[in-house]
């Protein structure tokens, strides 16, 4: 049976956040598969944890490298969003630091990223949006040091490494989210701290993380 015409003379479209909804409704399945049984779960899987065919799936995801870039994105959209949040707030800059990071340990199994072992994206989209959250956390950083909660050498690839692996769980480590809060504040500790201990230099920066990933990088969407 045919469509009925819009007013405007073209077909009706399904609104976007249809759409929109079931490719969040594809990826969080995806998350949650394989957080249960694996990176390599087989994509029918997926699509029967979404309620979707494994032809709707295809259509959406070519294979398992487009769904594994798709996630990426996402996780990019969840810490932009995040830190966008957090800046808007009226906090130190070490709370701030300190909300990111819990924030971040709440959602770490959304959190499908180069540095947890993805294949590292060097898209237009996924540089910049690296390069967002990076000038957000040396934002937090620098009004940290303007208002005295933030003393240690430390900046923003030093949070982003140390995110990555507070978001990581030990495998057979005990109370992992016990463990986990203690290293929170561990660092956070240190950033209100100048010393005893130097940090070893130089300084690792934004453009050495690029240059990293631009060497395994995937330029595909």
């Amino acid at each position: 049976m045919p469509r009925e015409p819009a007013a405007g003379g073209g077909r009706r479209r399904r609104p976007r956040w249809d759409a929109e909804a079931n490719r969040e409704r594809l990826l969080a399945a995806a998350v949650t598969v394989m957080l249960r049984e694996g990176r390599h779960v087989p994509l029918r899987t997926i699509a029967e944890e979404a309620g979707v065919g494994i032809a709707t799936f295809y259509r959406k995801y070519a294979d398992r490298d487009a769904l594994m870039q798709a996630l990426e994105h996402r996780a990019y959209d969840l810490l932009v969003g995040v830190l966008e949040e957090i800046a808007a707030r009226p906090r130190s800059g070490r709370e701030a630091i300190g909300e990111y990071l819990t924030r971040c340990l709440a959602m770490a199994d959304q959190l499908v990223l180069p540095l947890h072992g993805a294949p590292p994206l060097v898209t237009d989209e996924a540089v910049n949006a690296r390069r967002t959250i990076y000038r957000h956390l040396d934002a937090f950083l620098a009004r940290g040091r303007s208002d005295g909660s933030v003393r240690g050498a430390a900046n923003a690839t030093d949070v982003i490494v140390f995110t990555s692996l507070l978001t990581q769980p030990l495998a057979h480590g005990p109370d992992w989210p016990l463990a986990a809060r203690r290293q929170l504040a561990l660092f956070l500790n240190a950033l209100a701290a100048e010393g005893p201990t130097a940090l070893p230099g130089p300084a690792i920066e934004h453009a050495d993380i690029e240059a990293a990933f631009a060497r395994h990088g995937l330029t595909s969407k």
